[in-house]
Order: structure tokens, then C-alpha cells, then sequence
């Protein structure tokens, strides 16, 4: 009778919980806690096309936002909202930042990285001034994301890989990141200096290196691109994978509570093959 009813008591167990009676698998987070302790979170992403997520059609071009991911525990969700050729401006007059706003719940991040487009000041629906139109569109990510009760993160805009007769990279982005940076001052939110962590990076490898994490293409390389391609603003996987690892970076240094979900070993940079 008492083995009896030790089975039912087993298989009630076992029906109450996911996981059966001997616990769920988990895996350990960099804090030192197991993943099943950590509660799901999202990550939002705002941005242009050099954060964006593209198709298998478009391989090898990649954003950042697209290989996030692999860097974090299975606690963490990437919402990658980014999407090319839109600036601080138009992804809000285009109504991209309401849905963003709609689903982020407290607790969660949202990273804003907008400047590439923005430079464009001849295109009115598209261009912004670094000194007042540009902040005033990204104070309306981060007070968006704080009425929710979420973290906005401002991340710089990342370097082109363009370097001059001399070997020097090219500096294309002119006061942008530093107005990007006045405003995480006087708002008091984290800024991740991408500008300044690409920089360094491609300096230290040089132009022909720094090549190989663009859309830089022979004829005939990549089905998808017969033409080849001889692009030094948007990134190979290869190079969004770098460029995300840089982010991985300026996370853990920022301090950010997210730093705590970054699976082991996932900031080292590497080195193009």
C-alpha cells in the first residue's frame, strides 16, 4: 500500500511540473546564477540597416542586431526592429517606434543607434541637425522606453571602413556621436561609444583586414551578389558579428544588470580570416 501510494505521489509530481520530478536543465549565466533563475527579458532594438536583420536572399549582409542573439543566455529575447536607410526621424515618423513601445514591458532594454541616415540633411524626411533635431528624436526613444519602465541604451553609430590615401580611417560621422553622447550625459543613459570601439578596431587592423568585415565582394563570390559588391558601410556575417561583440563590450563596461546574461567567453574579439 505505501509503495502504492509513493507511485501516485511520484506521478502527481511529475504532472504538477514541467520538469519532471528531478528539476529542469539549466545552464549557468556569467553571475554565477542558472538560467531558469533569471526571469525573460527583451531586448528591443531600434536602428538602421547596419543593426538590421536581412533574409537568407541577402547573405552574407548582416547587422549586428541579427547576430546578437548568440551572445546571450536563452533568458534573453532580441527584438530587432531596425530597418535600412531610416534615421532618429523617419523611424518614428514612419510609426516604427510605436510598436516597440507597445510590447517592451519593464525590465526590458532598448537600444537605439541611429546616425548614419540622419547625416543626410538634404533629404528632409530624412536628415537631422546634431545639435537640436537629433537629440530631440532620440529623447523621444528614451523617454518612450522609461514610461514603460525599461532601460534605453544610446549606442553610437560604428565607423565605415573607409580609410584615406595616408592609411588613416576616414571620420564620416562628424558631431553626431558627440551630441549622441552629450544627451546620454544629460539624461543619464548608458552610451555605448561604437564609434570609437570600430575605430580602434579597424585602425589596429588596417585597411586591407578591416576590408574583410564588409560587403566588399568579387564577381562571382556570392551567389546572391553575381555582380560582387564594393560596399564599406554595411557588413559581411562576419563583420556584424564583430561589430556585436563590440556592443557585447560596451554592455559589460556600462555596468548594465543585462551583463549578467552574456553567455562566458563571448567579448573576446576575433580576428578575420
Amino acid at each position: 500500500m505505501a509503495k502504492k501510494s509513493m507511485m501516485v505521489m511520484l506521478a502527481a509530481a511529475m504532472m504538477l511540473s514541467p520538469c519532471g520530478v528531478t528539476g529542469c536543465a539549466s545552464s549557468q549565466a556569467g553571475d554565477g546564477t542558472t538560467v531558469s533563475e533569471q526571469p525573460n527579458i527583451g531586448v528591443y532594438l531600434a536602428g538602421d540597416s547596419t543593426v538590421a536583420s536581412y533574409s537568407a536572399d541577402r547573405a552574407p549582409l548582416a547587422g549586428w542586431g541579427q547576430q546578437l542573439p548568440s551572445f546571450f543566455n536563452s533568458s534573453v529575447q532580441v527584438h530587432n526592429y531596425a530597418a535600412s536607410g531610416r534615421s532618429s526621424k523617419s523611424f518614428i515618423d514612419e510609426g516604427r517606434l510605436q510598436p516597440i513601445l507597445d510590447r517592451i514591458k519593464q525590465g526590458d532594454y532598448l537600444f537605439i543607434q541611429f546616425g548614419h541616415n540622419d547625416e543626410k540633411t538634404k533629404d528632409l524626411d530624412v536628415g537631422t541637425d546634431p545639435d537640436t533635431t537629433y537629440p530631440s528624436y532620440l529623447r523621444r526613444y528614451i523617454d518612450g522606453a522609461r514610461l514603460k519602465g525599461a532601460i534605453p541604451v544610446l549606442v553610437t553609430p560604428m565607423q565605415r571602413g573607409s580609410f584615406d590615401a595616408k592609411g588613416r580611417l576616414r571620420q564620416t560621422h562628424g558631431d553626431y556621436p558627440a551630441a549622441m553622447i552629450q544627451l546620454g550625459k544629460e539624461q543619464q543613459v548608458p552610451v555605448i561609444r561604437l564609434h570609437e570601439k570600430s575605430r580602434e578596431r579597424f585602425e589596429r587592423l588596417g585597411e586591407e583586414a578591416t576590408k574583410r568585415l564588409f560587403m566588399m565582394l568579387a564577381p562571382g563570390e556570392y551567389p546572391n551578389y553575381p555582380d560582387g559588391s564594393a560596399d564599406l558601410t554595411h557588413f559581411n556575417e562576419y563583420g556584424a558579428s564583430e561589430m556585436a561583440r563590440l556592443v557585447i563590450q560596451g554592455i559589460r563596461e556600462s555596468g548594465l544588470p543585462l551583463s549578467s546574461r552574456i553567455r562566458d567567453g563571448n567579448a573576446a574579439a576575433g580576428e578575420p580570416g
